[in-house]
């Protein structure tokens, strides 16, 4: 996938933004998948760790050098234990948030001021790069829907098209739902956390997590 110095985070934050919605990444949805991304990505680095169905710091020291990840290291650490499903919600919005000023001060997304009713001053966010978003999304419903096996993406790459399919961005797509769409995203929830010991755990706990809130959304919304 493109722009690969992105964690994986800020990579799901960009996929959710629709080019021809400002602020449309800017929902429950959203947040929830963005804080999922940070915890997958700190599981594969082996920061978080399983300890029965609580997410555990491996220690108080270690750091990533990302400011969003190292705040939800910070965060877990500093507050009583959760379960990883918990994780998804708790707070979420914050990271969002700074995920979406990374992608600002990176010239992926552009704040832009407007004022609603005309009076009360307002900042709203658009795709800057376009051409990168349109890549990612690409990219990612070709790993959901193409021949390629599982087993051949990088485990982040495979992350980001299970987290993406399980939060059924609008911007994919209509979902087909089906058979065949379970078995390739229990294949891609699996290449996700192949890489340790109770890693495949993790990232299938988070990613029930992410679509159970997705269901409740669809429920409630019709969307």
């Amino acid at each position: 996938m493109p722009n690969g110095s992105l964690s994986l985070p800020a990579r799901l934050c960009l996929l959710a933004w629709d080019p021809a919605r400002p602020g449309a990444g800017d929902t429950a949805r959203v947040h929830h998948l963005v804080r999922a991304g940070a915890l997958t990505e700190l599981a594969q680095r082996g920061l978080l760790v399983d300890a029965e169905g609580i997410a555990t710091p491996v220690d108080l020291d270690s750091r990533t050098a990302d400011a969003v990840l190292d705040g939800v290291l910070d965060l877990v650490r500093e507050s009583m234990p959760h379960r990883w499903r918990t994780w998804v919600r708790l707070h979420a919005r914050v990271t969002f948030d700074a995920v979406r000023e990374q992608l600002v001060a990176d010239g992926y997304l552009r704040a832009r001021k407007k004022r609603v009713l005309g009076v009360f001053p307002s900042v709203e966010h658009v795709l800057a790069r376009t051409a990168a978003a349109q890549v990612l999304r690409e990219e990612t419903r070709y790993a959901i829907e193409g021949p390629v096996p599982a087993g051949e993406l990088s485990e982040r790459d495979a992350a980001v098209a299970a987290l993406a399919a399980a939060a059924e961005l609008r911007t994919l797509g209509p979902v087909v739902r089906g058979a065949r769409r379970e078995r390739r995203i229990a294949e891609l929830t699996g290449r996700s956390g192949a890489a340790a010991p109770g890693l495949r755990k993790i990232v299938g706990e988070v990613w029930g997590a992410v679509s159970a809130e997705t269901a409740r959304t669809v429920a409630s919304t019709g969307g």
